[in-house]
């Protein structure tokens, strides 16, 4: 479990996570949230915001068995109850250190498939730089 906990830290570090309601929502509204996560102890009412955030969109919400003091611990506050991830693979990451897979399975699995395609097009884009630095086009 603290691994999970250390990928929230490293996540604050990089700028892929944004903490507090004000700043998930905003990132929910821009598409920009790959995971929302919620702390075990969190109000209802906070709970139902962090729902509403992703309806209708295919971001994932979870919550999760930190308590708002332990994710405040881990990205350096004193408490925080919900926070955004903005990047799939290590929202995936986060997940898997969680070692809950029934739980979790169902938003893994489309994290997994978010990170696969991310990879594909980076490849493809760097094979693309490449053909261009050298000349090399696709002819018809």
């Amino acid at each position: 479990m603290d691994k999970a906990l250390n990928y929230l830290a490293l996540a604050r570090k990089a700028g892929r996570i944004e903490l507090g309601e004000e700043p998930v929502g905003g990132a929910a509204r821009a598409q920009k949230a790959r995971l929302v996560i919620v702390a075990s102890d969190a109000s209802d009412h906070t709970w139902r915001r962090a729902k509403s955030f992703v309806a209708g969109t295919n971001q994932q919400c979870v919550k999760i068995p930190f308590t708002k003091d332990d994710m405040g611990m881990a990205v350096g506050r004193t408490s925080l109850a919900i926070a955004a991830m903005t990047d799939p693979a290590m929202a995936l990451a986060f997940l898997k250190a969680l070692n809950d897979p029934e739980a979790y399975g169902e938003v893994m699995e489309n994290l997994d498939k978010r990170t696969q395609r991310i990879r594909q097009r980076q490849t493809e884009e760097k094979a693309h730089q490449r053909n261009k630095r050298f000349g090399r086009t696709k002819r018809n």
